[in-house]
């Protein structure tokens, strides 16, 4: 399957509106869990993720793997120059990323899966992790979740998941001629 180019920008925008709907702060393993949720589910709906990422399941569930090294490194990327490094395993906006990269409905999509999801804790968005059927237990490793293993569990067909493989590939074609 094919991956687009991970945008920094757009997946800090992400986190930041998860992060001031919940007051500011929220632990991180919730922040990945929520956007893991978004990114799932943009792709069921629209044929796209909203980040780009790649996905693993690890021991305590699926995760994007740029976001969780971003949290887990102190640089001066995009992510870090508006969200604190973790505190306490909570992190929170240091400076508001602005919304410019997100589309009005990848913003309702974010806000509807914070409703969803926000009486839950970061223990039990683990354990509704573990219920999607594209989770696959590491034991102490990780695994990696290919859109397509997306596509399949949710019982997408195989027509549908190639159609949507070619467009992700037109994405991708056109995204390696923008220029930065």
């Amino acid at each position: 399957m094919v991956r687009n180019r991970f945008n920094e920008r757009k997946a800090t925008q992400v986190a930041a509106r998860f992060l001031k709907a919940a007051d500011g702060k929220l632990e991180y393993l919730s922040v990945i869990k929520l956007m893991y949720f978004a990114d799932r589910e943009a792709l069921l709906r629209w044929g796209t993720p909203i980040t780009n990422d790649r996905y693993y399941s690890l021991d305590h569930g699926p995760v994007l793997s740029h976001v969780k090294n971003l949290i887990d490194e102190s640089s001066s990327s995009f992510w870090n120059q508006h969200i604190a490094a973790p505190s306490d395993y909570k992190i929170s906006i240091v400076k508001d990323p602005g919304d410019d990269q997100l589309s009005v409905a990848e913003e309702k999509l974010i806000d509807e899966i914070y409703e969803k999801n926000r009486a839950l804790n970061w223990w039990g968005l683990r354990n509704k992790s573990h219920e999607l059927p594209e989770w696959k237990n590491p034991e102490g490793s990780s695994v990696p979740i290919e859109i397509d293993d997306i596509l399949r569990a949710a019982g997408i067909k195989k027509k549908e998941r190639e159609r949507i493989e070619r467009e992700l590939e037109g994405y991708r074609a056109m995204d390696a001629l923008a220029v930065d």
